[in-house]
């Protein structure tokens, strides 16, 4: 496991113990002296504001006990680039909270951990923070397994658990629990969204390409689902091993079936290399289509950036033309000098409402945090509001409709064909089981 902290460092400090003179500093012989001429009376806070005229109030701050957050994500598993730009977006977050003095006069910082994808080591991870770290919340994890495990660890050791990336419909149905947020819009949501798109655009013969991930069946179930009530047939599916590099057979078994949709239930690295295996195969000189529920920026590239691209349901997309959206793009492009992707967007957009809940908390317990995120309604950087539904604790939001196309459209590759707002979806069966 590796873990990596990052925290905001202190300020310059009261004593130069080398005698300097540099600004802000000062010896601690200039000190006794200017104590004596005063009685010995002279604190140190009233010293530096009358005679150095200096504010420290980020100073104190910044020597607070910080609020820490523990991130975990997939840093060595083919989520390995999204993982990355998920925690672009937290620190992006962070830095606004910490430029403004913190969060209860408090320094926010940010511990990451690797969870592999993989359950044990998530939980090995999740322990790490909370019993020897003493984070204050767990965030993060882009895999169901691995959100499972820490979801029941988070209620466990009283600890707030805000779920960025994995998107199983039970975290916020039978398996739901009152210590965990699902920030991501789970399976069937997504499903509604894209669907009918997909009918209008490719027809109702459709074959599946899904990983062998509880992620993957979970997506594949909300395909069938939502397909089987709009008219679709599904005339075959070729499940992959997670991690998969080569899914040329896959595409060929799914040429001789000839659909007129490949609905790619992949993620990631899987999700690029199965991309290649199409274009590779000319399966669009065939007349047969491409999407999925959840795409990125990954399409555009193993597709050659080739107009009418398929149509993928899309978290977010830089084209969103809102003020916090703005303020979002403009702080990732600041500190990493690179566009924003739908990732960057959940982990600024979560850390975001973790930090504001401690503020309007006053704070870091879960229960306060718990009463503070049920209901509220807030920015959830798309054209509509979000909030989290007080009966289960997944976030309702927009769901973009996205057709990929070339270079020309700019930040994002995607042409917007729908903006679904959140409270259109229908709440399905596994919402109705939760039992917080």
């Amino acid at each position: 496991m590796v873990v990596r902290r990052r925290t905001e460092q202190a300020g310059n400090g009261l004593w130069d113990t080398r005698g300097g003179k540099s600004m802000g500093r000062i010896s601690r012989r200039r000190f006794l002296q200017l104590s004596a001429m005063t009685g010995g009376v002279l604190l140190v806070t009233d010293w530096t504001d009358r005679l150095l005229g200096m504010r420290f109030s980020g100073s104190r701050a910044n020597a607070a006990e910080p609020i820490k957050i523990g991130i975990l994500d997939p840093l060595s598993s083919p989520y390995k680039t999204s993982s990355i730009h998920d925690v672009h977006g937290a620190n992006v977050a962070v830095d606004m909270f910490n430029q403004r003095g913190g969060v209860l006069g408090r320094p926010v910082t940010i511990l990451e951990a690797d969870d592999a994808s993989q359950p044990e080591t998530a939980l090995k991870a999740a322990t790490k923070f909370v019993r020897d770290d003493r984070v204050d919340v767990l965030m993060g994890t882009f895999n169901a397994e691995c959100a499972l495990v820490v979801s029941e660890f988070a209620k466990q050791e009283n600890k707030l658990f805000m779920v960025t990336g994995a998107h199983l419909p039970e975290l916020t149905g039978a398996a739901c629990n009152s210590h965990t947020f699902v920030f991501m819009p789970n399976a069937a949501m997504l499903a509604q969204a894209v669907v009918p798109h997909w009918i209008k655009t490719f027809g109702t013969r459709w074959f599946m390409v899904t990983t062998s991930s509880l992620d993957g069946k979970a997506m594949a179930q909300a395909v069938v689902t939502a397909g089987q009530s709009h008219g679709a047939e599904f005339v075959g599916e070729m499940v992959m091993p997670f991690g998969s590099t080569d899914f040329t057979a896959a595409l060929a078994a799914a040429k001789e079936k000839q659909p007129t949709l490949v609905v790619f239930n992949l993620y990631g690295w899987d999700l690029v290399h199965a991309l290649k295996a199409y274009s590779k195969l000319e399966l669009a000189k065939e007349k047969i289509g491409v999407g999925g529920l959840i795409a990125g920026e990954q399409i555009g590239r193993p597709l050659g950036y080739a107009n009418n691209a398929g149509i993928w349901g899309l978290i977010w997309d830089p084209k969103v033309n809102t003020e916090g959206s703005r303020r979002f793009i403009q702080g990732v492009v600041e500190k990493y000098s690179h566009t924003p992707t739908s990732r960057c967007y959940l982990g600024y957009a979560a850390m975001t409402q973790i930090l504001e809940a401690i503020q309007r908390a006053g704070s870091t317990e879960a229960p306060a945090l718990i009463k503070a995120l049920e209901g509220h309604g807030f920015d959830g950087l798309k054209e509509g509001r979000s909030s989290f539904r007080a009966s289960d604790h997944q976030h309702v939001q927009d769901v973009l409709v996205g057709e990929a196309y070339g270079k020309e459209l700019g930040l994002g590759h995607y042409k917007i064909l729908a903006t679904i707002p959140g409270d259109r979806f229908i709440v399905g069966p596994e919402s109705g089981q939760c039992q917080l």
